[in-house]
């Protein structure tokens, strides 16, 4: 295993040894000690690493990730997985707002809480929270899967297009087009799969399914004014 010491060699340094290493290197598995909350951490890379962080990290750590294995263990600020294409981001603790914003692939795991806008714009990716999101999460989801193993804040899935919302506790509130749907047995064996790759063990069949209503794809001037 590498190890990388984030005080001496500091951002620009660690990213440029983590995208040096490319899918023929020997070197796979890698540590990066005392992140000191830094910003853009482990961001772009390309080959099939496994990057353990031991500390905090600040904003868009793993953003751009393809096929990655990175795990924080601590906590994450905004934008952690933040376009993500394919791989694995996995935070220990709690995560900020817009945690896989826009990601089009991969996994994204929190075994903690997530702030407001989880999962905004999410093109393709799976997101699994072990905790509760905040306010306006899956915000305009495109596609891909939020799974949430607490609570959702207020307006969610606002906006939805064809993402696939699952929460096992209570929803504050819906969001525009966004309705509960039923769960049925292709849902549960997806769910239970889903839960299984994130290694958070609840019965599939606790949750409920959200999705779009399909009402805002087309505009009806009749009822213009809800819009």
């Amino acid at each position: 295993m590498r190890e990388l010491d984030f005080a001496e060699l500091g951002l620009r340094e660690i990213n440029s040894q983590l995208n040096s290493a490319d899918a023929a290197s020997e070197e796979k598995h890698w540590t990066i000690n005392r992140p000191m909350g830094q910003h853009a951490i482990a961001c772009g890379l390309q080959s099939p690493l496994d990057v353990q962080i031991k500390g905090h990290v600040g904003f868009y750590c793993g953003g751009m990730n393809q096929q990655a294995s990175i795990t924080v263990h601590g906590h994450a600020g905004v934008g952690v997985a933040e376009n993500m294409m394919s791989g694995e981001v996995r935070v220990t603790g709690n995560a900020s707002q817009a945690a896989g914003a826009t990601a089009h692939g991969g996994l994204l795991v929190i075994e903690g809480d997530a702030s407001s806008r989880c999962g905004i714009s999410m093109k393709g990716v799976d997101i699994v929270v072990g905790g509760s999101v905040g306010h306006m999460s899956a915000f305009m989801a495109q596609r891909g899967n939020l799974v949430v193993c607490g609570d959702a804040g207020e307006a969610l899935g606002d906006s939805i297009y064809e993402a696939r919302l699952y929460v096992r506790g209570s929803v504050e509130s819906l969001g525009a087009d966004c309705v509960e749907k039923e769960l049925t047995a292709e849902h549960i064996e997806a769910l239970t799969e889903l839960l299984r790759r994130a290694g958070i063990d609840h019965a599939a069949s606790e949750f409920k399914r959200y999705g779009s209503a399909r009402t805002l794809y087309n505009f009806d001037i009749d009822h213009a004014d809800a819009y």
